[in-house]
């Protein structure tokens, strides 16, 4: 395995501990499934707001569940090409974090609504390793792509 499949096999099996939180445990507080929001308790005192909760819980690992599925892909049949521009991908993806979620979630930790509090920087901090992981296997997979 080159660095380029290794950092991106590492993205899988984190992204799918969480999809499997969020499938099946979707209240945990850890591993970033939904039970750190304070709404997640509420919505499960009403039937309506329990099944929609459940349904986006379940939408959303879906969602993960795509990138998953593309980063298995290119790790058996990309070639180094692949690979280089499904990390660059990654980071810009990712990084959306920033545009509308980030200033979401820090909103809600600064009002109350987060268990444990300070979670958004919690947040902040994964997404930052994250992001800083996949540019650091971009620039290390391209140098030894040049090299060649």
């Amino acid at each position: 395995m080159n660095i380029m499949e290794i950092g991106i096999l590492i993205f899988i099996i984190i992204e799918t501990l969480n999809i499997l939180l969020l499938y099946f445990a979707p209240g945990m507080k850890m591993g970033n499934a939904l039970g750190v929001f304070k709404a997640w308790d509420k919505a499960q005192e009403d039937e309506n707001m329990n099944a929609f909760a459940h349904y986006m819980a379940c939408w959303l690992a879906g969602t993960k569940l795509i990138f998953i599925l593309v980063g298995v892909v290119v790790i058996i049949w990309g070639n180094i090409e692949t690979q280089l521009a499904t990390a660059a991908a990654l980071v810009l993806s990712i990084s959306s974090f920033f545009w509308r979620l980030y200033p979401s979630i820090r909103k809600m930790d600064k009002t109350g609504q987060i268990d444990p509090k300070g979670y958004s920087k919690t947040l902040l901090e994964m997404i930052v390793v994250f992001i800083g992981g996949f540019i650091i296997i971009f620039v290390i997979g391209l140098l030894q792509y040049l090299r060649v």
